[in-house]
């Protein structure tokens, strides 16, 4: 009778490992990282883009403090900047380069970390190209702050001489 009783619970440890393979897995990864949910959201951006290239994550600003509650929006904030592959490629836009000077895009919503919702409220700008007269301008004060330091590190240096000691 035992024997008969250990080769029926012998018989569905299987069937418990299957169970709890099933459901373990399912259980973490309905949670999705912050990181995560921005690529996410970025896919879905390229998806509904019109442009001609896909755009890649490029910079993503710090996630919000920490909420348990997974239910709830998180507000993003993040940067993206458009690659050379083509909206039909096959390739994820993590494999594509950043197309020289191409369009860089700044993104604010909110995304849900929480895998069985797929709600996104993203909204991207273009930001300004920077052109010829942005890159002189940013170049000047470059080499004003460069000067600037220049003069504060000999005033400091006379000053220090010319101090009674």
């Amino acid at each position: 009778m035992e024997t008969q009783r250990a080769s029926l619970s012998l018989g569905r440890w299987p069937l418990w490992l299957l169970l709890l393979g099933l459901v373990v897995p399912w259980a973490s990864a309905q949670a999705l990282s912050y990181r995560e949910a921005v690529l996410r959201a970025v896919d879905r951006l390229n998806e509904q883009s019109s442009d001609p290239n896909l755009y890649r994550l490029l910079e993503l600003d710090l996630p919000p403090k920490a909420d348990e509650d997974l239910d709830a929006p998180k507000p993003v904030s993040f940067t993206v900047k458009e690659t050379v592959c083509p909206r039909r490629t096959q390739l994820p836009p993590e494999q594509c380069d950043f197309k020289e000077n191409g369009v860089v895009k700044q993104c604010l919503g909110t995304v849900n970390l929480y895998q069985l919702r797929d709600n996104f409220d993203i909204t991207c700008n273009e930001l300004q190209s920077v052109g010829l007269f942005g890159r002189i301008r940013d170049s000047i004060r470059k080499r004003v702050n460069r000067v600037r330091d220049a003069i504060g590190k000999v005033i400091g240096y006379v000053g220090d001489k010319i101090r009674p000691g």
